[in-house]
């Protein structure tokens, strides 16, 4: 049982360091504490579909944005879904490059649109690792045999 103590150690620092970092907000501590017996891998689940989304999502500004006339409409309509599905898991860094990016929308500056793409690209990679490493957190404690801490 020390093992499992040492593991759920490891879970509440590595989830205190994601608030830490602003990698995640309160909104993944809601959706994380939605979990129960009945559904111990709900925020795992609406994550991998964030992930599924977000990898259809960001493929569609990057063509919209290769485009040679750039319909800046929906590049901003793709941008707001993008920061409302990242708002709704607790993604706060890529939220708020979504919130920049829609201002360089505004601006149609095509160029700075390109590079913000890539920081939110670079962003939601370290999100999704970053997740994923605390979900396979999750999995070691309960196959040892350990109850996930709650996410205060």
């Amino acid at each position: 049982m020390a093992y499992v103590g040492q593991l759920q150690r490891k879970f509440v620092e590595y989830t205190k360091s994601l608030y830490r970092e602003g990698i995640v907000d309160k909104q993944f501590t809601q959706l994380h504490n939605l979990q129960d017996e009945s559904n111990p891998d709900f925020a795992e689940e609406v994550v991998t579909l964030f992930f599924t989304d977000s990898q259809r999502l960001l493929n569609e500004l990057t063509n919209a944005l290769e485009q040679q006339d750039v319909d800046f409409n929906t590049v901003d309509a793709y941008v707001h879904q993008f920061k409302g599905s990242s708002s709704s898991v607790g993604a706060q860094r890529v939220k708020d490059l979504c919130i920049s990016f829609r201002t360089l929308c505004e601006q149609q500056n095509k160029e700075l649109c390109l590079r913000c793409l890539q920081q939110v690209k670079l962003e939601y990679a370290s999100f999704k690792s970053k997740l994923e490493s605390l979900f396979q957190l999750e999995k070691q404690i309960v196959e040892a045999g350990g109850t996930i801490p709650t996410i205060d």
